[in-house]
């Protein structure tokens, strides 16, 4: 299957299949429990106000209720009734005085055709629902600690089970099913758009903030209102920084741009970062290190499919970066040696991606950030591929002094560095090339079609 063949369009017309992840976490649980029986209790979000205003927090979902019901609204609870696999969604009220200034909220009749739920009622409703369904014998509640209301009560439940639910849900979010996957290649094309519109407006921009606004503004048009998470628009040595947050510097004088960003779509991430010279055209030395952050993305791919070990992925990665820059002469010595020594950390800090899902780093990857390992410590995920999981691969290159200083001044690394070569490229900051990708049983389709070709970025920017 290609993303050619993924009919977006088609399945996101349809629910979001909440009523099937429910019972893969009841599925989930009973392979921890055998015997649960009883409910599943998760409350949505809940409405507040700004401290000191009368504005809004802005909403975001929980992402394990999204995960069960689908629903991207305010002030909602859901019970799931193991025995019965029956849901019941339950909604506001309507508030005369809220329907003044907001309008009429979304009725039961319009909440039950738009979810994938059995029955909707109002919140009202909640707490004798769940003392009916307590009284039933050897009951059981599964919900999350400190994700309760203080008005909500499970008085009448023998079992109260406040830790299983989380991690079900957890673990569930790996596997994504056909509806997940479109909404993530949805918003990967989106996101794929505006990087396009950002390599087209990056000679005339000025300022970081321009080509921010410039992305915001494409996936706004394009519906997606909500951001994955807050864009990295870095320029010239402000690369180097991996979670770079300004936004706000002058580009005249900088080499490259690094933008990571990625719109949401229903509530489902792309996560997505391009590379690519202000001016239009990569100097020597970039166009160096962007063609090894290529090689380096390239055959990690080549390796994805289901079963693999992400750990021997992310060491491929360090293999082609040690390989790259001997090529460079910024490091020297033996490549066996060079990642023994864990040298080629100084360059590559991060680990190589991440689960991608409800969240921009999702759940399931068991990092080990105690691991005493520089190359392994901040690998977000530490397992072997499941088909149906969505990863980053998302490797780069960095050129970052505060990093690479202690290395050099470290007689066991700084044998296998070229001081000389390296201040060449300072400059060059850093680059990062992240896509997104789905595993499956012989391999991997990628979700993500924002350009990278460095010929290809050239000719863009240049709008020949």
């Amino acid at each position: 299957m290609s993303t050619a063949n993924i009919d977006v369009e088609t399945i996101l017309r349809g629910k979001y299949p909440a009523k099937a992840h429910a019972k893969r976490v009841v599925e989930y649980i009973r392979s921890k429990i055998p015997d649960a029986t009883g409910v599943l209790y998760l409350e949505g979000r809940s409405d507040r106000l700004l401290e000191d205003s009368d504005e809004p927090i802005p909403f975001r979902q929980r992402r394990a209720f999204m995960y069960l019901t689908g629903v991207d609204v305010a002030d909602c609870f859901l019970v799931y009734d193991i025995a019965s696999a029956r849901s019941t969604l339950f909604i506001p009220p309507v508030d005369p005085d809220s329907v003044i200034w907001s309008g009429l909220p979304l009725s039961p009749e319009e909440a039950l055709a738009k979810y994938d739920v059995d029955a909707v009622l109002p919140s009202t409703e909640l707490n004798p629902t769940l003392v009916r369904l307590g009284a039933a014998p050897n009951s059981t509640v599964f919900a999350i600690a400190d994700r309760v209301s203080d008005a909500v009560t499970f008085l009448e439940f023998n079992n109260k089970d406040f830790t299983v639910l989380g991690e079900a849900i957890d673990e569930c979010r790996v596997i994504k099913d056909e509806y997940e996957i479109s909404l993530i290649r949805k918003a990967s094309q989106i996101s794929g758009a505006a990087h396009k519109a950002v390599l087209e407006g990056v000679r005339e921009a000025k300022n970081e903030y321009e080509l921010e606004g410039i992305f915001l503004g494409s996936c706004a048009r394009q519906g997606a209102k909500k951001q994955a998470y807050p864009s990295i628009v870095a320029s010239g040595r402000a690369a180097a920084t991996l979670h770079y947050v300004h936004n706000d510097k002058e580009l005249a004088g900088k080499d490259l741009l690094l933008l990571d960003a990625g719109a949401e779509w229903n509530c489902y991430a792309a996560d997505i970062t391009r590379t690519f010279p202000i001016s239009g055209r990569f100097t020597e030395e970039s166009r160096a290190v962007y063609e090894i952050v290529l090689q380096m993305q390239t055959d990690c791919i080549a390796m994805l499919k289901e079963g693999v070990s992400w750990d021997e992925v992310h060491v491929q990665a360090h293999r082609v970066a040690i390989d790259g820059l001997l090529s460079l002469g910024v490091l020297k010595g033996n490549r066996n040696e060079i990642l023994a020594a864990r040298t080629s950390a100084a360059f590559l800090p991060h680990g190589l991606g991440h689960y991608l899902g409800l969240d921009t780093h999702d759940t399931g990857g068991h990092p080990n950030y105690s691991d005493p390992d520089p190359i392994f410590r901040y690998l977000r995920v530490r397992l072997n591929l499941p088909a149906g999981s969505v990863i980053t691969v998302e490797p780069g290159l960095y050129f970052c002094e505060f990093i690479i200083r202690p290395y050099l001044n470290d007689p066991k690394h700084s044998k296998y560095i070229d001081e000389k070569v390296l201040d060449k490229y300072w400059d060059v900051g850093g680059v990062r090339i992240e896509d997104n990708l789905l595993i499956t049983k012989d391999g991997s389709i990628n979700l993500t079609d924002a350009i990278k070709d460095p010929d290809e970025l050239e000719r863009i920017i240049l709008g020949s």
